[in-house]
């Protein structure tokens, strides 16, 4: 039987982060130093892995590859929240509300199973060094790039495909700054039980389990690097530790927001404005600051472009 969206609503109201002004101003001046600050930074960390012929390796790869995506993923939220900030009336079609939740979650996704295949590079390096070149070889390396970016897209058109069959004939207010799944199930004019409780699998069953295999992942990983008496002992551990402190930043908000049945809290605003805004331009960033190769790295290029 075909399912018709008898959808009438042709926008959404945001009801923003805060309706203090005086919090609004603090978190424009705080979202722009983060653009001009970090975001360069990131476009920085792409062009440094791709001009160093040093900097050829499946990590250095993948470091890339998590710059680009986290500064895409920026793009998503943070300018239209700016130019929120200064409307009257913060207002987003049914499109434009369904292409960001699309775009939030194929990204968002994506960068989630990138984790996932940089915590498989680090175990097969540390744990079976012998077996690096031909696991990771190239070939290995872009087939793993396609399967997550392949993966995100899947993830994400899950939830797209079910959202639409909803009907939206009533309240069109989002009390959210941006368009994401359990704000905008709400507003469905039906029973959304079904609906949620497939979401909560496709979302929160899928970050949980990944959080949780990562964890693991890197726990049997630092336990190899413990026993180990090789020289590279504090390089490995200092990389995995970055990798833990990434991980613990983007699953751990996501775990809150989408793991639970679809219920308001208070912190959920605060919590889905670090996880989409603030921690993604600062992924690449930490990754950076504690990898020395691509510190080097990074201060050569800029020379060279302040000497000539």
């Amino acid at each position: 039987m075909q399912i018709i969206n008898n959808t009438v609503v042709k926008e959404f109201i945001l009801l923003g982060l805060t309706q203090s002004r005086d919090i609004q101003l603090l978190v424009f001046v705080l979202i722009l130093i983060f653009y001009l600050i970090i975001l360069p930074g990131n476009f920085l960390i792409i062009l440094t892995i791709r001009s160093d012929p040093g900097l050829t390796a499946p990590l250095y790869f993948f470091l890339g590859n998590l710059a680009f995506l986290d500064a895409s993923y920026s793009f998503i939220v943070a300018p239209r929240m700016l130019v929120d900030f200064v409307s009257e009336k913060k207002v987003i079609s049914y499109r434009g509300c369904i292409t960001q939740l699309f775009f939030l979650h194929f990204l968002g996704g994506g960068e989630g199973l990138l984790l996932v295949v940089m915590a498989f590079d680090r175990y097969i390096a540390i744990c079976r060094p012998l077996h690096y070149s031909t696991v990771m070889n190239p070939r290995a390396c872009y087939a793993l790039l396609l399967a997550l970016w392949l993966g995100g897209f899947i993830h994400s058109i899950m939830q797209v495909a079910l959202i639409l069959r909803l009907p939206f004939c009533g309240p069109n207010q989002l009390d959210n700054f941006f368009c994401d799944v359990p704000q905008v199930i709400k507003l469905a004019c039906t029973d959304t039980f079904v609906v949620e409780l497939l979401m909560v699998f496709n979302n929160g069953l899928m970050t949980l389990l990944c959080f949780l295999g990562l964890l693991s992942s890197y726990a049997v990983i630092l336990c190899h690097i413990r026993g180990s008496t090789s020289e590279g002992k504090s390089r490995a551990l200092s990389t995995c530790t970055t990798h833990v402190i990434i991980i613990l930043l983007m699953f751990g908000p996501a775990i809150f927001i989408y793991t639970r049945p679809f219920r308001a809290l208070p912190a959920d605003k605060v919590v889905s404005f670090f996880h989409t805004v603030i921690f993604p331009l600062m992924n690449p960033m930490i990754y950076t600051l504690r990898n020395q190769e691509v510190k080097t790295s990074m201060r050569r290029l800029l020379s060279r472009h302040v000497v000539c």
